[in-house]
């Protein structure tokens, strides 16, 4: 790359501390804002994982009139390598439900690709340090506060070739990492969630509490516990009927959101009875409540995903 550059004086090579994917990224944009002024900025590969001759397809897009280009994997025509095992295979597409439906993208379809034609102009609105993300979330961060930004987003299929040499470094820390920042995106640029997580906090203690008043009553635990779970899920679904998702324009009647909102709250019921039942044969010793409280977190992740998704769904795709 060094010799390149003395070659053509087009070919820039940007060295820094290593500091994660994320810092990368921003080092790399900030010059190609600040320092050469660019009108467009691409991110793509080195190892040929994507196809050189796409960047004219992603090229038309913006003239056409998009913001943001993702050459993508997931819509029709995109492809990924057979050769891909199954982990692989998971973390990709896992990556990309946990991005669409925690992080509140669900418009689109390849939210972790690196293959993408961006707006300078659209760059210039988005706070990049601001995002602070180092690792490979930084792709959804991005993302995420471009659609903020009204961007025009469009994706075109193309196929990942696998690389011939080196492998991936993408481990535990990351996937780690990408998780906590995809419901850091989602808890502080959502007012619905921050609205749900105020509801589940108080169905927590209506649960609970229930629970207890129950087990002083003399009723056996395995009966009080799904009856103080219906009951803070009925707690759960007057407020968030008629305070979190309020404002929302359904694309349902009433009589059929209350219907999928109690298949829903069926789900999570043995969801978190489930997991009940599990802590309480598994650790007999512990105090039932800290079960009872433990089943209730994978409950709540299932009431939101499903509810805001599919039972308070907008009339309209549109993310918040």
């Amino acid at each position: 790359m060094r010799g390149l550059q003395t070659e053509y004086n087009n070919v820039h090579l940007l060295q820094g501390e290593k500091s994660g994917l994320g810092a990368a990224y921003i080092r790399g944009m900030r010059h190609d804002l600040d320092d050469l002024n660019a009108d467009l900025v691409f991110e793509m590969d080195a190892d040929f994982s994507h196809k050189p001759e796409d960047v004219v397809r992603l090229m038309s897009e913006i003239e056409a009139g998009a913001d943001f280009v993702i050459g993508s994997r997931y819509v029709k025509g995109g492809t990924i390598p057979r050769e891909w095992g199954l982990l692989r295979r998971l973390n990709s597409m896992g990556g990309n439900i946990a991005a669409r439906y925690i992080a509140g993208i669900s418009q689109i379809r390849d939210c972790t690709a690196g293959f993408r034609a961006i707006r300078a102009s659209l760059l210039r609105r988005i706070d990049l340090n601001g995002l602070r993300v180092q690792g490979y979330a930084f792709q959804v961060a991005l993302l995420h506060a471009a659609i903020a930004e009204g961007g025009k987003i469009k994706e075109i299929p193309v196929d990942f070739v696998d690389r011939e040499h080196g492998e991936s470094k993408l481990g535990f820390p990351d996937i780690l990492e990408f998780l906590i920042n995809v419901w850091s995106i989602r808890l502080l640029s959502s007012t619905t969630f921050i609205k749900f997580a105020v509801v589940g906090a108080s169905g927590v203690l209506v649960n609970l509490g229930f629970f207890t008043l129950f087990l002083l009553a003399g009723i056996n635990r395995f009966i009080a516990s799904p009856i103080a779970i219906e009951l803070s899920i009925v707690w759960n679904f007057l407020l968030n009927n008629y305070w979190t998702f309020r404002s929302r324009k359904t694309i349902d009647r009433t009589r059929i959101r209350g219907l999928k909102f109690n298949l829903v709250s069926i789900l999570a019921l043995g969801v978190s009875y489930g997991a009940f039942v599990t802590l309480s044969l598994t650790f007999p010793d512990t105090p039932p409540q800290v079960h009872q409280l433990i089943g209730i977190v994978p409950a709540t992740l299932v009431n939101y995903l499903l509810n805001s998704y599919w039972t308070f769904k907008h009339a309209e795709n549109r993310s918040d």
